[in-house]
């Protein structure tokens, strides 16, 4: 009996993960904190990870790209299972925490690092 149950949670287990393509999006909105809670409420996301985009260092730290000339963005990494939620869906809650008539940065948020950019990685989600 023992043997089937592991059988079966191991055959339950292998259909699941089939099922679910694992995909990424990146997006700076200005505050990657702000960024996250969004998209950690979305249903299908997985996992939501700040970071720094661009730039001219390795490994900046948050006051060099804050207070200094490093060139990088805020910006946030969306692990998400593309069975449950798309690009277009992302990018739209992307357009919605936004002001992308603020060249200068988001809300309170002012300066180079704090602009907002969404990134793509085919023809498809380029032309979204």
């Amino acid at each position: 009996m023992k043997k089937f149950l592991l059988i079966s949670f191991i055959f339950f287990l292998a259909t699941n993960v089939v099922k679910s393509e694992i995909s990424k999006a990146y997006f700076a909105g200005g505050c990657f904190w702000c960024m996250e809670e969004v998209f950690e409420k979305t249903e299908g996301v997985i996992e939501v990870v700040s970071g720094y985009s661009g730039g001219t260092s390795k490994n900046p730290t948050y006051k060099e790209v804050t207070y200094g000339d490093t060139g990088h963005f805020e910006v946030v990494e969306v692990v998400y299972d593309k069975s449950k939620i798309n690009f277009e869906n992302l990018a739209n809650i992307f357009w919605k925490n936004i002001d992308p008539f603020d060249k200068a940065g988001q809300f309170c948020d002012k300066g180079y690092s704090y602009r907002s950019v969404a990134f793509f990685k085919n023809n498809d989600e380029k032309n979204l």
